[in-house]
């Protein structure tokens, strides 16, 4: 799963390894829970947040080593964490842990200064190496994650990754906008990301009306014609 198939899992025991200070950013208090149980052994986990105010403040308070960080959040997510940061303590590196493997979340948050890109059904054993490998300085995406940046960065170096009109959605709303044009019911979007029906039907609403479109069909036309499904 991870590019570098060097890279050996980090044993809690490694003679002379330091226990590096991480900090988790998602919205979801479960999954923060998990991550901290099964990272405990080879990591010192120094704090968690689950919006991107709390975020901003708790890692500058803690200055870990290394902050996991996910996509997408309510509050505007983890680019909005990266953009808040990356000047005020620039020595904190960012590993993206995200459910989503699209191509403008991944060159997003490279983009804003994350260090690495990895999704969600990595093992424990290696996404603690991950983390080793940013604090060290080095890049870490899947292989697949990998060729979008490549691809985006050596075909317009100098060029944003910019969308008048997907900028105009928040990130729930693509993240909504994406399972949509994937074939999923309101009732399975609400589930995937922990929302009610009634919340799904207003992002797809908004969608809607910021898109001027009229349908879930011509929705799903044009996030297929961008490459976000």
């Amino acid at each position: 799963m991870m590019a570098e198939q060097s890279t050996r899992p980090v044993e809690p025991n490694d003679a002379g390894a330091e226990r590096l200070r991480v900090f988790l950013v998602d919205d979801h208090a479960m999954f923060r829970a998990g991550v901290r149980a099964e990272l405990g052994a080879h990591v010192e986990v120094v704090g968690e947040a689950s919006t991107v105010a709390e975020a901003v403040s708790r890692i500058a308070a803690t200055e870990p080593d290394v902050v996991l960080l996910d996509v997408h959040m309510p509050d505007g997510g983890g680019r909005a964490v990266l953009e808040a940061m990356r000047r005020s303590h620039p020595q904190v590196r960012f590993l993206a842990l995200s459910v989503s493997d699209a191509a403008e979340d991944v060159i997003g948050l490279i983009r804003a200064g994350a260090r690495g890109y990895v999704t969600k059904t990595i093992s424990p054993d290696e996404l603690a190496a991950a983390i080793r490998r940013v604090a060290d300085g080095d890049a870490v995406f899947s292989p697949r994650l990998a060729g979008f940046v490549l691809d985006a960065f050596a075909a317009r170096p100098d060029a944003p990754v910019a969308d008048p009109e997907l900028d105009q959605l928040t990130n729930r709303e693509r993240e909504v906008l994406r399972l949509l044009a994937r074939g999923y019911a309101y009732k399975e979007i609400a589930r995937e990301l922990y929302i009610s029906i009634k919340t799904v039907e207003t992002h797809v609403s908004n969608v809607l009306r910021k898109l001027q479109m009229s349908n879930r069909y011509e929705l799903s036309r044009w996030a297929a014609d961008r490459r976000l499904v």
